[in-house]
């Protein structure tokens, strides 16, 4: 049975950092493309990083990048998701997805980012 449990969310000043782990269990994190989205309060899901399993390639979300970092920890079975110079719309429920193939993909529970002023 596949799993994705998301952690490391919480309440932050601005200009703080934070790191988001997501660790996977029933499948290889390295073997499938892993992404991190978010759902900000009132609005809709965005994009915010993924690395993709061939090439560990990373693309960040445009209002992310230099900011957020993506890795990959193969032993762990986990990706992270540092988070610096955290603003106040970065404010959101954070969510980690597997995807295995183009119709099958996982998603966790969530964890949530505050951040205040």
């Amino acid at each position: 049975q596949v799993q994705v449990v998301e952690s490391g969310g919480g309440l932050v000043q601005a200009g703080g950092s934070l790191r988001l782990s997501c660790a996977a269990s029933g499948l290889t994190v390295s073997a499938n493309n892993m992404a991190w989205f978010r759902h900000p309060p009132e609005k809709d899901r965005e994009f915010v990083a993924l690395v993709y399993s061939n090439n560990g390639v990373r693309h960040y979300g445009e209002t992310v990048k230099g900011r957020f970092t993506m890795s990959r920890d193969s032993g762990k079975n986990t990706v992270y998701l540092q988070m610096n110079n955290l603003k106040l719309e970065d404010t959101a429920v954070y969510y980690c997805r597997v995807k295995v193939s183009d119709r099958s993909e996982y998603w966790g529970q969530g964890t949530q980012v505050t951040v205040s002023s």
